[in-house]
């Protein structure tokens, strides 16, 4: 029985470069992790998601960039790291110190490091639609969508849709018990053989065939 593709193949659809698989991509750099089968489409630079599309991602800062398996990241879409935070505790936040010359000397990296917001996750199953933005230290659940142009600012719950600037919930996408069972699930987590076996109950809303595939 076939199982899906390759998850450590760059490309997973032959013939089709647009498309790349984000684990492969994301090997042997710092402070980055990606789950199995995440990808980005770009047509034209889908091979430099690290370089063009997740921003200010410094090794000194340490911050990390979490994404879980099966998402799906649309062209243009944009992740923010903390790199990108300019001091806001004194009068200017003006980057002085990184330009040296002298006005790097009382730079006190630990109050700079204080107002940063620590590592960005994405959840299992998230689709961050076209030309959206996230901004650093957003934790995105499960299961969420973020539409087109949105800029996430603030957490995501799990199967929430957010739309707008800064984005906003619109709606979640079931009640709160199925989301319930739907984390406690955790379909994602599954060998490749069991997904396949219940891609129907994934796909549709087979509630009861997924707990009894659990």
């Amino acid at each position: 029985m076939l199982t899906g593709p390759d998850p450590d193949t760059l490309h997973p659809m032959p013939g089709f470069p647009r498309t790349v698989a984000l684990r492969p991509l994301a090997a042997g750099r710092a402070n980055v992790s990606v789950g199995p089968y995440s990808y980005y489409d770009d047509p034209d630079h889908a091979a430099e998601f690290f370089d063009r599309n997740v921003l200010h991602h410094f090794d000194s800062v340490g911050d990390r960039l979490v994404i879980g398996p099966f998402c799906a990241f649309a062209t243009g879409c944009r992740i923010v790291m903390n790199g990108a935070n300019h001091p806001m505790g004194g009068f200017s936040t003006y980057p002085f110190n990184i330009f040296g010359s002298g006005w790097d000397e009382g730079f006190d990296r630990a109050s700079w490091e204080a107002e940063t917001r620590g590592d960005t996750m994405i959840g299992a199953d998230v689709w961050v639609g076209a030309e959206a933005w996230i901004m650093p230290g957003a934790t995105i659940g499960p299961g969420a969508i973020v539409a087109a142009k949105a800029v996430v600012t603030r957490d995501v719950a799990p199967y929430a849709v957010v739309a707008g600037n800064p984005a906003r919930e619109v709606r979640r996408r079931f009640d709160e018990a199925t989301i319930a069972d739907l984390l406690d699930i955790a379909w994602w987590n599954w060998p490749a053989e069991s997904i396949t076996r219940n891609l129907g109950a994934i796909r549709g809303r087979d509630l009861a065939a997924l707990r009894a595939a659990a």
